[in-house]
């Protein structure tokens, strides 16, 4: 027996376990599909560290594709879609990923990486397969091969292997992580993988992901499904087409992040009440901080079913609040989750006693940290020592031990839950001859938290470029969410770079965040 089949409901095997906007599969349906796409992804080439790339945007197909790859013992790449076709080669041959798997919204960037990557490795080419693709006929067909591969139940005892996420973390290159064990437990065969899936979070009913599932938060959600818990996929975030997802399919659960808050209680008052929210037992966000007025309002609009877990794509949640312990501690993230312990220090390493602000440090009791790809100096500077890391912020905790952010040391602009690290955006900048200096920062946001400021230091004075010319210039060359949402001309003693070549650039935020 296929091991999704466990969750076909006797008595209704065609239940709804997965819909998006455009199909609907039930238990048998999903069970049959699903052992198609293992049974496919088993005889393909995947290269030593069977490995593939899911460049696509959310749909009932890339959470088949994500399953799928955990089932049959293959390690899946989430990679953000709006990537160009550069950015994700550079992705491609980091991961040593030995098939691309696109939807038609990201199909001729999907081949020129997958081009790109083949020529530059000198090795064997990168095939590019997609759903729904018909317009482009170098995707191989993902409908086709599913058709040509049995539906017999494929193996079990294959070992399972984790995914790998991308996040920019302390570099301006992404760098690989395995997911780490909030994500996944292990075990000697995907069979022993498959059982820890049936968490907490499975059992608590639907599952509606908003988020784009290249984020781990997001992602979770095809864990659930491994779990037994049904799932609704959307798309782009449309926060009245949310509420309505939410009425019609008796949403239970749902992860989000505080710019879809902001733009959910942005609604008018009448467009809320028309849809019924309380099958909510669980909205849990993340991502980044969230303005204590927004989670005020939504836990006072759905009641105190909100919590929050503050962590990274690197370990997953490091600390957990729920609602309850959330207004009796405004502003804060938590308190730290097994096997974490909070270490807040000064800038020498010392620990700092309770009440006092520091450089925030987790203490990772299991010892593992973080590890990035290929990059053991980044692994190193995130560590003060072994099994002690730091996800960039400054903080301190409470007497009752519940940690406040209050600033970052490192330079990463958190934007509606997207990490854009300013360091590639300045580089693209710098490469434009009307700029003679720059330095990127992030500034605030209501609705996104924060946004993209570039201060620029024009290479005439009197003749500086314009705003929209220097957004359209990076927007030629790097993904949208990575440029500047806002232009800044300065002077060069303002930028106030050091004789080592340093910029201040706490210093360059604090007018914009004053109050």
């Amino acid at each position: 027996m296929s091991l999704l089949a466990q969750h076909i409901p006797a008595d209704d095997p065609d239940q709804m376990a997965l819909t998006d906007q455009q199909t609907t599969l039930g238990w048998a349906e999903l069970d049959r599909l699903m052992n198609r796409a293992v049974n496919l992804l088993h005889t393909l080439d995947l290269g030593p560290e069977r490995r593939l790339a899911v460049f696509a945007e959310n749909s009932a197909e890339t959470v088949v594709a994500y399953v799928a790859a955990a089932l049959a013992g293959v390690s899946a790449v989430p990679v953000n879609f709006h990537l160009t076709p550069d950015e994700l080669a550079y992705i491609l041959e980091d991961s040593a990923s030995a098939l691309v798997l696109v939807g038609p919204e990201t199909a001729q960037r999907g081949l020129q990486a997958a081009q790109t990557a083949s020529d530059s490795s000198g090795g064997h080419s990168i095939p590019v397969i997609g759903w729904r693709c018909g317009d482009h006929p170098a995707v191989e067909s993902w409908e086709q091969g599913l058709a040509q591969a049995p539906d017999d139940p494929p193996p079990t005892d294959t070992p399972p292997v984790p995914h790998l996420f991308y996040t920019s973390g302390t570099t301006g290159r992404p760098k690989g992580v395995d997911a780490p064990p909030a994500l996944f437990r292990g075990g000697e065969t995907v069979e022993e993988y498959f059982a820890t899936c049936a968490t907490p979070n499975s059992a608590l009913g639907t599952h509606l992901v908003v988020g784009p599932m290249y984020h781990a938060g997001p992602f979770s959600a095809t864990r659930n499904l491994m779990g037994g818990a049904p799932v609704v996929v959307m798309g782009r975030f449309d926060a009245e087409a949310t509420l309505a997802a939410i009425d019609r399919y008796q949403v239970n659960a749902i992860f989000m992040v505080p710019t879809h808050f902001a733009r959910l209680l942005a609604l008018p008052a009448e467009v809320r009440e028309k849809y019924q929210t309380d099958s909510l037992v669980s909205v849990t966000h993340s991502g980044a901080p969230c303005p204590v007025s927004v989670k005020r309002a939504v836990i006072e609009w759905l009641g105190p079913i909100v919590s929050e877990g503050y962590g990274s794509t690197e370990v997953g949640g490091s600390c957990h609040i729920n609602s309850e312990d959330w207004l009796a501690h405004p502003g804060s993230v938590g308190r730290p989750v097994p096997p974490f312990e909070v270490l807040i220090v000064d800038d020498h390493g010392n620990e700092l006693p309770t009440g006092q602000e520091g450089r925030v440090y987790f203490i990772d009791t299991s010892g593992r940290g973080i590890s990035y790809r290929n990059a053991p100096e980044k692994t190193a500077d995130a560590h003060l020592r072994p099994g002690v890391f730091t996800l960039g912020e400054i903080g301190y905790t409470d007497d009752d031990g519940f940690l406040y952010l209050t600033d970052r040391f490192s330079d990463m602009v958190v934007s509606g839950g997207v990490n854009i690290y300013p360091a590639e955006t300045e580089q693209v900048l710098m490469e434009h001859p009307g700029v003679a200096d720059t330095a990127c920062i992030g500034v605030p946001d209501e609705e996104m938290g924060e946004q993209l400021k570039a201060l620029v230091v024009p290479a005439d004075p009197g003749q500086p470029p314009s705003e929209e010319e220097i957004v359209a210039f990076c927007r030629d060359r790097i993904a949208h969410y990575k440029c500047p949402r806002t232009v800044d001309f300065i002077s060069e003693e303002h930028l106030g770079r050091s004789a080592m070549g340093k910029v201040n650039k706490q210093a360059l935020r604090a007018p914009f965040w004053k109050g």
